[in-house]
């Protein structure tokens, strides 16, 4: 096996016409690649091959990609969806189809912009442990039920991103092995680096804890740089937009601004482990379907609970 020369055609794109040409090669085997190119069959001459397209391919307008793929703010996120939120209003079904496929294609929608997407499915539409301790049931096993809920929830979502192309990864933190994988960290990471979707179903897999403290919990080990929180409205406010119209909502809060008046962004479990590790929490309304997009490029959506914002040096 020696150093040598091959004739071959390649075909010059910008040009649309065919030119004679020779490439070194390190063996006797042709060219199985492309028809239009003789190009050796080793790894050293494939990459060159790459290169040269990429340096003489014609390029995308900056206009037209940036209309069409906006440049994301956050690359690893943490999706945090109420159990409620899959529930449709006066309805008795627990999951709503038609709101699991929504909520499905938002997430297709953010992560073809090349986010990394963990979900964190909480399981109140089906069940809820501490209304439960509250009507005389150990509180430990309404917990241990609450998290059984969270994995149907899962598997719900799962169904319907897979219904649309989108790779899942559900990882529970109770064993199931016919149902999903267990959570491993290592093993979360390396799914949303080659971009599959990952649900965290079952909670932390313990009771006394609720599924806000799971996307915090989550969120911090993955490395994730926000958390979204879908509810049911459209922000946090000084006090119940339901019972008083004139409610304020904050567009920005800090962590401190919010434990001073009382907020209940969070349980106070989960929003102590964002605050002393500085993860910012989005609270937005999952009912716009636009508004996980907006978030996640970095439109002002909801309301951001964060450190103190920079301002500008005039």
């Amino acid at each position: 096996m020696g150093f040598g020369t091959t004739d071959c055609i390649r075909v010059d794109k910008l040009k649309n016409r065919q030119l004679p040409g020779k490439h070194t090669r390190l063996s006797s085997r042709k060219c199985q690649i492309t028809p239009h190119c003789a190009i050796p069959y080793h790894r050293e001459g494939f990459l060159l091959f790459i290169l040269r397209q990429l340096l003489f391919y014609p390029k995308l307008k900056m206009s037209e990609s940036a209309t069409e793929f906006p440049m994301p703010k956050y690359r690893r996120i943490v999706l945090k969806i109420s159990g409620e939120a899959l529930r449709e209003n006066g309805s008795k079904d627990n999951i709503s189809p038609q709101i699991v496929n929504d909520m499905a294609r938002q997430i297709a929608e953010i992560r073809a912009l090349g986010v990394e997407i963990a979900v964190v499915v909480g399981g109140g539409n089906i069940w809820r442990g501490l209304a439960a301790s509250h009507r005389g049931m150990n509180r430990t096993t309404a917990d241990y039920m609450g998290m059984l809920a969270t994995v149907i929830n899962g598997m719900a979502l799962m169904s319907a991103l897979e219904e649309i192309g989108v790779t899942v990864r559900v990882q529970t933190a109770i064993e199931m092995n016919n149902v999903a994988e267990p959570f491993i960290l290592r093993r979360a990471i390396r799914h949303l680096e080659l971009g599959h979707v990952v649900i965290f179903v079952a909670g932390t897999g313990n009771p006394f804890f609720s599924t806000d403290t799971t996307a915090a919990l989550r969120a911090n080990e993955i490395g994730a740089q926000v958390i979204l929180k879908a509810t049911k409205v459209d922000g946090i406010y000084d006090s119940d937009p339901m019972k008083n119209p004139s409610a304020k909502k904050f567009d920005h809060i800090t962590y401190s601004e919010a434990l001073a008046q009382r907020l209940q962004v969070m349980d106070s479990t989960a929003f102590s482990l964002c605050m002393d590790n500085r993860m910012p929490i989005i609270v937005f309304n999952m009912a716009d379907s636009e508004n996980v997009r907006r978030a996640v490029i970095g439109e002002a959506v909801g309301t951001l609970v964060s450190e103190p914002l920079e301002t500008p040096a005039t």
